[in-house]
């Protein structure tokens, strides 16, 4: 993998440095994905922050055509000093064989999706959502 990516993440280095507080121990799951997706080929990254509401990391593949992601990785922020993730795929981008996710009907963009929530990291869970995350890009890559 290389760095040949695009990004707008105007706002995430400094809400991040920022992200002090982390009972749940959520902080090192994303930024384990977001290191992963940061060096994905022809991956590009966007960053939407909604204080108080989501902090949001969209990945994209270049090759993708119809769709503006495979990956939405969400920090909900409703109560900063208890933080946790929402990870959602397109349902058919992603496989979920130790049954960890929530199928979603028309839960991204519209679509079917396969959402991960992740308030506490347990049972090897980064090392599932990388996984989930590698194959979903890959697949995203043959659209």
């Amino acid at each position: 993998m290389s760095s040949d990516f695009s990004v707008s993440l105007s706002g995430l280095n400094s809400w991040f440095s920022d992200w002090s507080v982390d009972p749940n121990g959520i902080r090192p799951v994303f930024a384990a994905m977001y290191e992963f997706l940061r060096t994905c080929n022809e991956v590009s990254l966007e960053y939407k922050g909604r204080p108080g509401v989501t902090h949001s990391l969209r990945a994209r593949h270049a090759a993708q055509k119809g769709r503006e992601l495979f990956v939405l990785v969400d920090v909900i922020d409703d109560q900063p000093d208890a933080r946790w993730l929402s990870v959602c795929f397109y349902a058919d981008l992603v496989t979920d064989p130790e049954e960890r996710g929530d199928i979603v009907p028309g839960g991204l963009m519209g679509e079917d999706a396969c959402c991960f929530d992740i308030d506490m990291p347990e049972n090897d869970i980064t090392r599932y959502m990388l996984q989930r995350v590698q194959e979903a890009a890959r697949n995203a890559a043959k659209e």
